[in-house]
């Protein structure tokens, strides 16, 4: 690649790790980039798996006070998500690229339909957590979770989303918990995945490393922004972004 697609890839990267620690949905800026620079979508999908890791990671550092007192409930969820992205990562590596580029724009308009479902859904989970006193068995939570771990595996495109709706929907517990518990779950996903592809001979190493250091700090200057830009501008304005994309590839 010509260095300028590095720079590109790289200040694309900085800006995803911000929009993710301030609203989520950097992967419908990444992995678009990626196909856009060259990258077969299979192989742009892998990089930027392995591209958003930092991030996964950094979150569940945050919020790793939140998880305390949840131990029974997240090793066991924690173990069904790393199997459902080692699924999802292995039906992805046997994926053609293309069959995987025609169901591109599907994915990519599913994760923009879920992020633009967020701000509803986080309401109705704080609304119910107060009115509710209702907890459905572990069980209720493990099969959901093992299939948004498949989907985290396979594409990842906003699968927090998905993984907060099944635990609002098996667990009275606050907000502040479920989310730390659901960064949790999707950071076992997607590291599972990530090893998985680690050898898959698909990775493009040189733009994946300099995305993930930018990505990185991103998310730090995402956090420190917090408190002074709206999350839900950033949401729509992705939102946005997500639809053209999608539009872009249904017409390709």
């Amino acid at each position: 690649m010509e260095w300028t697609n590095y720079v590109i890839a790289a200040l694309g990267a900085f800006v995803a790790g911000a929009i993710n620690a301030l609203a989520g949905g950097g992967t419908l800026i990444t992995f678009p980039l990626l196909v856009a620079l060259g990258l077969p979508p299979v192989s742009a999908n892998i990089t930027n798996t392995l591209v958003l890791i930092p991030g996964y990671l950094g979150g569940v550092y945050a919020q790793r006070e939140d998880l305390s007192g949840q131990k029974n409930r997240l090793w066991p969820l924690l173990v069904v998500a790393a199997v459902g992205g080692l699924l999802g990562g292995i039906l992805l590596m046997f994926t053609t690229e293309k069959f995987f580029a025609r169901i591109v724009p599907f994915l990519v308009l599913l994760a923009t339909l879920l992020l633009a479902i967020g701000d509803p859904l986080r309401n109705w989970l704080q609304r119910r957590s107060k009115v509710s006193a209702h907890r459905h068995e572990m069980a209720a939570a493990l099969f959901p979770v093992l299939l948004a771990g498949i989907y985290g595996g396979y594409f990842g495109g906003v699968m927090s989303v998905i993984v907060l709706a099944i635990l609002g929907l098996c667990f009275n517990d606050s907000l502040t918990r479920l989310n730390a518990l659901k960064q949790a779950i999707a950071f076992a996903a997607n590291i599972m995945a990530a090893i998985l592809f680690v050898f898959s001979g698909k990775v493009v190493w040189g733009i994946g490393i300099v995305m993930a250091a930018a990505a990185l700090l991103g998310g730090t200057a995402g956090g420190r922004l917090a408190g002074r830009v709206k999350p839900e501008v950033l949401r729509w304005i992705v939102v946005g972004i997500g639809v053209t994309v999608a539009v872009i590839y249904f017409v390709k």
